[in-house]
């Protein structure tokens, strides 16, 4: 399964976190892609839907390409294109898709359902 997502840091060096309608793991805010769609694009789209938070693809930074355990789908493998956001004053908010966000520094995970993607490689200690 191809995703794009994002590592969002605040001044704290904290992760947003989401936890998407219908699931107990908290991942980072993206998706998969729509037909056409560059990974930038979708990540673009998806941080709008999400969590109304506006970059524009070309203000992405690529981090590289991660691979975890699926967190919502047992058995498969997310191949994520991972991209830096930098949000600027903007605030998150939950939207489409969203039950709940979070930011998390890698002190916190104890006791949290967060996805492998996130704990294995943006929340080591």
């Amino acid at each position: 399964m191809h995703v794009s997502a994002a590592v969002i840091l605040d001044a704290e060096g904290r992760l947003l976190l989401v936890r998407k309608a219908g699931t107990t793991a908290f991942m980072q805010p993206g998706g998969k892609p729509e037909p056409g769609e560059s990974p930038s694009e979708t990540l673009s789209r998806e941080l709008a839907e999400e969590v109304g938070i506006h970059v524009a693809p070309a203000d992405l930074s690529a981090l590289g390409t991660f691979t975890a355990a699926a967190a919502n789908e047992p058995g498969f493998v997310v191949v994520a294109e991972v991209f830096a956001a930098d949000i600027g004053s903007q605030h998150p908010t939950i939207g489409a898709e969203i039950a709940e966000l979070r930011w998390v520094a890698a002190d916190d995970v104890d006791g949290i359902d967060i996805a492998p993607l996130a704990r294995e490689h943006f929340l080591r200690r």
